[in-house]
């Protein structure tokens, strides 16, 4: 049976009055234009509460409240946060008490050591691989390694002992460090490896015991960080697969010692969205306790962006507190 060529008939089809209706989009939740000279204030209280625009500004309360309450911020970052030149913005936000610790991937390390040194990071893969250059920078395998093996025989993870060997050494531009500024902080930085990932590895002096016992410390040194997230708020930035991975075992062992997470608040921001993040950050960690979100874009525009409107929310914060009756 074929059909024929009909209309349907659309002479009794329902309608109903547009204002009858619960729409998702409000004109109060426009964003409004910025005049010029406009503050950070201004500018985040301009964006729309639409979508990722809602999502920022509660984003950006939930680190201002957990800043004011001392429920902890975590900060996990990817290499390419310390490439794209964040470190000025770590650092500060470091010293005005938003980060509680610290969590790293391999790469991450190797570029703001490699900072430490040399004051520049980042080799051209497609230039140095075919000659057999990839990877051999000396100081990056020799000294980045020592710290490590150095730390180890006196019982330190990876992020104590590299934390503690910059602000020993005292590198020629120390200053741009991030875990340096992380040690004379106090902050602690843990580092999550998987062998054979990173650059320093290849080197003869990268020693697998001090390597896996570092990195697992660092583990459990992280572990004990999450535990302390009930109302405090977790950020993975720039790591698609090792801290997402890492994230989500922490708090399934957390949750098996029956440690409570309420008012957790995760954070995946990256400038694609990947499945493990999205698992394992934002959806199953928050599961019933807390609220997950994910920010999609460059970091050296959101990183910067959220730092400011963060330090402008708890400046708003320590005023309405001194004024309050």
């Amino acid at each position: 049976m074929t059909f024929p060529y009909e209309e349907f008939d659309l002479s009794d089809v329902r309608t109903y009055p547009l204002a009858s209706r619960a729409s998702k989009v409000r004109i109060e939740d426009f964003g409004r234009p910025c005049a010029p000279g406009a503050s950070v204030a201004s500018l985040f209280s301009a964006l729309p509460d639409i979508l990722a625009g809602a999502d920022f500004k509660a984003i950006v309360a939930a680190m201002a409240l957990a800043r004011r309450r001392g429920h902890g911020i975590i900060w996990g970052i990817g290499g390419h946060v310390i490439k794209t030149g964040l470190a000025p913005i770590l650092i500060d936000l470091m010293e005005r008490g938003l980060v509680s610790a610290l969590a790293t991937n391999g790469a991450a390390i190797i570029h703001d050591f490699e900072i430490a040194y040399g004051g520049a990071t980042s080799e051209d893969v497609d230039e140095a691989l075919g000659p057999g250059r990839f990877g051999m920078a000396d100081e990056t395998g020799r000294l980045l390694n020592a710290a490590i093996n150095e730390g180890s025989a006196q019982g330190l993870g990876i992020g104590q002992a590299v934390t503690q060997f910059l602000v020993r050494e005292q590198p020629p531009f120390v200053g741009a460090s991030v875990f340096a500024a992380a040690g004379r902080l106090v902050v602690p930085v843990t580092v999550h490896l998987a062998i054979g990932t990173d650059v320093s590895h290849m080197h003869p002096s990268a020693s697998g015991s001090a390597l896996g016992e570092g990195s697992l410390r660092d583990f459990r040194y992280f572990v004990s960080n999450v535990a302390r997230l009930a109302h405090g708020v977790f950020l993975n930035c720039g790591s698609a697969v090792i801290l997402p991975e890492v994230f989500l075992k922490a708090v399934a062992l957390v949750r098996n010692r029956g440690v409570d997470l309420t008012g957790l608040t995760t954070v995946n921001l990256d400038f694609t969205r990947g499945y493990r993040p999205s698992t394992n950050v934002v959806a199953r960690p928050t599961a019933g306790v807390g609220r997950g979100y994910s920010l999609i874009g460059h970091h050296e525009l959101m990183i910067p962006f959220l730092a400011a409107a963060v330090i402008e929310a708890c400046a708003g914060l320590a005023t309405e507190r001194a004024t309050a009756p």
